[in-house]
């Protein structure tokens, strides 16, 4: 297992990233404040592997690599709380659901259309 802590910078680039997601959550969508946030890290944990290829695992990078990976996967859980639970039978998202007509009466039956057993006509 790797004693090793991420760099300062590092860790202060994830802090910067996760006050500007909820910032950005409290003002947009939280769908698009993940998404911006994961992007930036991405970039970041990018940046980081590379530089782990140039100076090879003993580096400071490898732990940087962890605690991004890590700050990825909790983004990655924020945006998929809404779908963590069983699917709903309503179809319609939040907010589209229809509302009777005026005046209809909500337990009439609807028309069943013609019927034909029992009708009296030419033989």
């Amino acid at each position: 297992m790797n004693t090793e802590s991420a760099s300062d910078e590092v860790t202060d680039s994830i802090a910067h990233i996760e006050m500007h997601r909820q910032e950005m959550a409290k003002e947009a969508s939280l769908a698009s404040a993940c998404s911006e946030a994961l992007r930036k890290l991405h970039e970041l944990l990018k940046h980081e592997q590379e530089e782990l290829q140039k100076n090879g695992p003993h580096s400071q990078h490898t732990a940087n690599i962890a605690a991004l990976t890590g700050a990825i996967e909790k983004v990655k859980r924020l945006t998929g709380v809404k779908n963590a639970g069983p699917p709903s039978k309503d179809r319609r998202p939040e907010g589209r659901r229809q509302t009777p007509m005026r005046g209809a009466n909500p337990g009439a039956t609807r028309n069943k259309g013609r019927r034909t057993m029992g009708r009296r006509g030419e033989r």
